[in-house]
């Protein structure tokens, strides 16, 4: 016989009344399709509450404040880790959440979580970890399927996993909150990429393109702001997250426009070739030592940017 927890019931009653003011289109957080491992209940926070904190108490989200986004291991603090671009996503994504009236909690426990998985030195480390396991192994590397395999370990909610893992790729997120980080996730790395690109000293501000910066905004605040109010704007009442086509092709200009000046232009040729270099040393070093191929790359893939650099060193 179940046994009575009016502490616990009290709560679940409480937010399912509150969470009736939210959106016809946002999840409950009591009607969900549940963990892979049935648990009981907590008495004080909702399932996507508790995700979040696993999430946030975990080792792989506590190394992303070691992992870079561009620079490999660049000197100077006030660049962008893996850990600031996720809070900035979370952030951002939260505010668009509440605007649309969409569930917060699994909005901010799906932005928390999408970059676990991410390898060291950004998409050059993840790029190299896929060509090492796809030459030796015949299999892929993809920072989303690796931080849906954390968000396994951990037992989270299914709505939870699935924004995770559907936050980059040709697959769709199954909700809107998940839709949410997937379109913020452009926004929010976008924006500090320039910022961290300009201090770094590869562009200057003269350098973005006019016609882009005329309709998202002159600085990165402003940007963020107009997107935001576009996001809300365009999605309000439709059940789906959209953009307007201004916005949306001016952001997607300025996604390209950093793709050939930044992230694959000349100048990161030797970050490439730096970051291929280390992990293919350490991956070529551990399949030498008879390591497991999931144990390789959940080795690799967990790593900061300065202990794969020291790793290799040492080999």
């Amino acid at each position: 016989m179940e046994v009575a927890r009016p502490t616990r019931d009290a709560f679940k009653i409480r937010i399912r009344a509150l969470e009736e003011g939210l959106s016809p289109f946002a999840v409950r957080s009591y009607e969900t399709r549940g963990r892979e491992l049935s648990e009981e209940e907590s008495a004080v926070r909702t399932p996507f509450q508790r995700d979040r904190d696993r999430i946030v108490h975990s080792k792989p989200f506590r190394r992303l404040k070691g992992k870079t986004q561009v620079f490999i291991d660049p000197e100077g603090d006030h660049y962008r880790t893996r850990m600031t671009h996720t809070l900035e996503t979370t952030a951002i994504s939260r505010v668009v959440a509440r605007a649309l009236q969409l569930n917060e909690d699994l909005t901010e426990a799906i932005g928390l979580g999408h970059d676990v998985g991410h390898t060291p030195f950004g998409h050059a480390g993840e790029d190299a970890l896929d060509d090492a396991v796809r030459e030796r192994f015949a299999r892929r590397f993809r920072h989303n399927e690796q931080s849906l395999r954390i968000a396994r370990s951990l037992n989270l909610m299914h709505e939870v996993c699935d924004g995770i893992l559907t936050h980059t790729g040709e697959q769709e997120p199954a909700t809107l909150e998940g839709k949410i980080v997937r379109l913020v996730d452009r926004v929010a790395y976008i924006n500090h990429d320039i910022d961290d690109a300009v201090r770094y000293g590869l562009l200057r501000e003269e350098d973005l393109p006019l016609e882009e910066i005329a309709v998202l905004g002159p600085t990165g605040s402003a940007r963020i702001d107009r997107l935001v109010h576009d996001i809300v704007d365009a999605s309000d009442g439709v059940g789906d997250i959209l953009q307007s086509e201004e916005v949306g092709d001016a952001m997607l200009s300025l996604r390209s426009f950093m793709f050939e000046r930044v992230y694959l232009g000349p100048q990161a040729a030797p970050e490439h070739a730096r970051a291929h270099e280390v992990i293919r040393k350490i991956f070529d070093h551990l399949v030498e030592r008879g390591d497991d191929v999931d144990e390789i790359v959940d080795y690799i893939a967990g790593m900061t940017d300065r202990f794969a650099l020291d790793y290799a060193d040492s080999l």
